[in-house]
């Protein structure tokens, strides 16, 4: 670990725009290599925007490969640098006034992450603001966790595990007036979510957010870190939740969380993580090659 991090350290010392063309070449490789990665993208660029020719669709594709390389090579810099000196690179914030609105209120905060643009350096900025927890899944390497911890610092969130006793944090937190983070368009376990439209197909849907604003009466707020072109650093946005997001409706709910989604990445639509397979739910056809 010691070793990956002192290379993160070196490397971070590269300008964000050199190290954003080197993640365009990966991108592009990636593109002509035409892999299950791009596949998947292309199938997900496909239901989002139906309207697009031929022509169009692959243009498209082309400018979100770039952006998925760009969201790889980045890293190098937010986690290498370390928090303060990555959040230099914060160029804009717009909605801060939503976030002070909710945590003066003390009534707790969930704020819905997803998985668009740099989330990495958005845990910064929100991290510097007011403590929070994040619920994760630990990565299958267990020495990279131990490298996130040393390369996030004082600016650390609290991880929790994605388990029952996780929750019950997260609960306890809201109560008591907490932030905590969740990423929205994760997809649940079969049986565990809820049908609900992204970008007009259903896609299984957490349920777990909806239930958490609902019981604690804690502000939603969407948040995601806008890559800027020509490496010039990145615009943070915090957006409401749409109306219904805490119905006891659990269709209604989720169909709010995910045009919250939508709303965030309309803003910064090829800076998703469109290789993500939303929509391979049981009981729906998959759109994604077998």
């Amino acid at each position: 670990m010691y070793v990956l991090y002192l290379l993160l350290r070196l490397l971070a010392l590269l300008p964000l725009r050199v190290l954003h063309g080197i993640g365009s070449g990966l991108g592009r490789l990636l593109l002509w290599r035409r892999g299950r990665m791009v596949r998947n993208t292309a199938a997900n660029l496909r239901i989002a925007r139906p309207q697009l020719d031929g022509a169009g669709q692959e243009a498209l594709l082309r400018e979100v490969m770039i952006e998925s390389g760009r969201s790889v090579s980045e890293i190098v810099k937010v986690w290498g640098a370390g928090a303060e000196r990555a959040l230099e690179l914060v160029r804009e914030v717009r909605g801060a006034a939503l976030l002070d609105a909710a945590l003066d209120a003390g009534k707790g905060v969930i704020i819905a992450a997803p998985h668009l643009g740099c989330w990495e350096l958005l845990n910064y900025w929100l991290c510097r603001r007011t403590p929070m927890a994040i619920l994760y899944r630990p990565p299958r390497i267990a020495a990279i966790e131990g490298l996130l911890r040393k390369v996030r610092g004082a600016l650390a969130p609290e991880q929790v595990r994605a388990d029952g006793a996780g929750v019950r944090i997260l609960y306890k937190r809201l109560a008591a007036g907490g932030t905590v983070g969740i990423l929205p368009d994760q997809k649940p376990r079969a049986g565990e979510g809820q049908f609900a439209p992204f970008f007009g197909r259903e896609a299984l849907t957490m349920v777990l957010l909806p239930r958490l604003a609902a019981r604690t009466g804690a502000t939603v707020l969407f948040a995601f870190a806008e890559r800027l072109p020509r490496g010039t650093g990145y615009r943070i946005h915090l957006l409401p939740a749409p109306p219904g997001l805490a119905d006891a409706d659990l269709g209604i709910a989720c169909r709010a969380l995910n045009q919250g989604v939508q709303n965030c990445v309309e803003l910064a639509f090829a800076q998703y993580q469109w290789q993500y397979k939303r929509y391979s739910a049981d009981g729906l056809i998959s759109p994604y090659d077998r």
